[in-house]
């Protein structure tokens, strides 16, 4: 089975062709840069996102902080990990960096602030 990506690890955005047989990348063309290739082979094998997201805020000047993970996110655990995010409430004050969320869904990922909020 072939299946053709569009590869986002670099500005070329390179078309890539990519063989599967079994469940197994036996192929990856097209790329013209090595990042490419494992890009591929990732995406195939086990997709990763960054997860960029808002989590509510208490006691602060704004009402949510903006937050991202600290590390790629498997791609079918995004909406677990979305549930735990909706569900989290932080009392400001807040500061860039500050770990929103430890571990969040056991992943070995935290979810960290990306902007400040100092309070009222």
């Amino acid at each position: 089975m072939k299946k053709s990506l569009i590869c986002v690890s670099c500005p070329l955005g390179c078309p890539i062709e990519v063989e599967i047989e079994n469940g197994e990348v036996i192929s990856v063309s097209g790329n013209t840069c090595k990042r490419g290739d494992q890009y591929a082979r990732t995406e195939i094998t086990n997709p990763v996102r960054s997860l960029t997201t808002s989590v509510k805020v208490e006691g602060g000047v704004h009402p949510v902080v903006p937050v991202k993970s600290a590390g790629p996110v498997p791609k079918d655990k995004m909406f677990d990990c979305m549930k735990v995010i909706n569900e989290a409430t932080i009392k400001a004050p807040v500061k860039i960096g500050d770990i929103v969320i430890e571990n969040i869904c056991g992943l070995g990922v935290d979810i960290v602030a990306t902007n400040c909020d100092c309070g009222k």
